[in-house]
């Protein structure tokens, strides 16, 4: 290719199209692209955070160590900064497929760049391996494109990819003990790209075809996790945002592969165990950070009223919110062993208690309490009776301490905080965080709602006493 008579639109087209990719735009676009992207992120997290972004921070795959660096800045900050990525993510994938072909290797050394530490690696090599004249570049005799979805070609893609995702999902999750990023991000998309480049072999199919094949494999790895008790409904449908964009995507570069090489099942065996061993490197730099919930509520009580209520309380009535009704933990009632530091207060949930040993006991300004004991944060919905996912009974949301904080505003009228800690060891933390916020905000809002009423019945009957 004569790059002296590429156009500023040729430069500007390659990484969305689908014409081989050189040495020298590789390196030019993949660096310009990146400097842009660490200029824009340095001023983000400047103007936000107040600190520069070094480039090793700017590097570092670990979703845990963005969100420190994130702490304290706006909550929508980390979401506008992940779709910020997504652009910059499908442009490597891309150019780094073309990329391997051209070079007259396996394009699935391309797809590499998805698979977390080892990508820096991968586009190095890349950017050093010499092209392959496009005369000596073997690519598959071009055929007719074959008709539908539901032929025999389609069922073996999905058997394959299935088999790629449960190898992944059983060594990484049950050898390794990780919930990260290779699980949640590059195993959905390598399932995509082993069922796309299978479809699409020796026979190539439409594209719509193939992002539908891609679709399908997600829900047949859904059915397949509630099938074996892996998996409840829940859980799976809010992995669906992740998951089901990733699946359609990669069975599309599947496709491409398919139709820029020979390359046969041997390099698509190798992208596939690499998988396990990625999420056990993975979990050896992942760190947990604690989270800290505050829910408000202005009480028209004076103090003492509303903390006689917040000791412990009677049953709230049933819930209606539909999250509830569908699994999610529910509080029903709160007792209390004792009094002062050292009592144990008793929290009682749909799925179990809450053990609360008392470690601040303030009457009638502050009751803190750390969390020794805990249920099941949710019951899944599953046509088996128990579902125990590691997640759910190890790895999910841990409460690790919580405090009640009564403000006196005068006038007979009280501020009332909640505050839950608590740490959740699934990836990213950021996507996962999000709805066990929304859940610890409903569960406080539905105890102090019912702190409220008591207090406020409770002052009430005292006024009409005293008088």
């Amino acid at each position: 290719m004569d790059h002296a008579r590429f156009s500023a639109a040729d430069w500007l087209a390659l990484p969305f199209s689908s014409r081989r990719v050189e040495r020298l735009p590789y390196l030019v676009i993949g660096a310009g692209l990146a400097l842009f992207k660490y200029a824009v992120e340095v001023a983000v997290f400047h103007a936000f955070a107040g600190r520069w972004l070094t480039p090793l921070e700017f590097v570092n795959p670990s979703f845990a160590a963005r969100a420190q660096l994130l702490q304290g800045t706006p909550d929508w900050l980390g979401w506008v900064l992940f779709v910020w990525s997504l652009p910059f993510v499908w442009i490597a994938l891309s150019m780094s497929v073309r990329r391997a072909a051209s070079a007259g290797q396996s394009p699935w050394l391309g797809a590499a760049v998805l698979l977390p530490l080892g990508n820096l690696l991968v586009v190095a090599l890349l950017a050093l391996l010499p092209d392959k004249p496009a005369a000596e570049v073997a690519v598959p005799t071009a055929a007719a494109t074959a008709p539908g979805i539901f032929d025999a070609a389609a069922w073996r893609a999905v058997g394959a990819a299935l088999a790629a995702g449960m190898l992944s999902f059983a060594v990484g999750l049950y050898g390794f003990d990780s919930y990260g990023a290779v699980l949640f991000f590059a195993t959905p998309a390598v399932m995509g790209m082993v069922a796309g480049f299978l479809y699409n072999r020796p026979v190539p199919h439409s594209t719509s075809a193939t992002l539908g094949l891609g679709a399908l494999v997600m829900v047949a790895a859904g059915g397949v996790l509630v099938a074996l008790a892996f998996e409840g409904l829940i859980c799976l449908v809010m992995a669906v945002p992740i998951v089901m964009p990733l699946s359609i995507a990669g069975a599309l570069l599947g496709k491409w592969i398919a139709e820029a090489t020979r390359a046969g099942l041997a390099h698509v065996t190798t992208v596939v165990l690499a998988l396990p061993l990625l999420a056990g490197a993975e979990s050896l730099v992942t760190t947990t950070p604690e989270y800290e919930i505050l829910t408000t509520v202005d009480v028209a009580a004076p103090p003492a009223a509303v903390w006689r209520r917040i000791v412990e309380f009677p049953d709230i009535p049933p819930p209606e919110e539909w999250f509830f009704r569908a699994g999610i933990a529910c509080p029903l009632r709160a007792r209390i062993e004792g009094t002062g530091v050292g009592a144990v207060r008793h929290c009682e949930f749909t799925t179990g208690d809450f053990v609360e040993p008392i470690t601040v006991w303030d009457e009638p300004r502050r009751l803190a309490f750390d969390v020794a004991e805990q249920p099941d944060p949710m019951v899944e919905l599953s046509p088996w009776r128990h579902v125990h996912p590691p997640h759910l009974v190890d790895r999910s949301l841990q409460s690790r301490r919580g405090e009640f904080r009564l403000v006196d505003l005068g006038d007979g009228r009280t501020r009332l905080e909640g505050r839950t800690w608590y740490v959740f060891d699934i990836h990213p933390q950021g996507y996962w965080t999000l709805w066990s916020d929304i859940s610890i905000h409903a569960i406080h809002r539905r105890v102090l709602d019912h702190i409220k009423r008591l207090a406020e019945a409770d002052a009430a009957r005292d006024t009409v006493t005293a008088r």
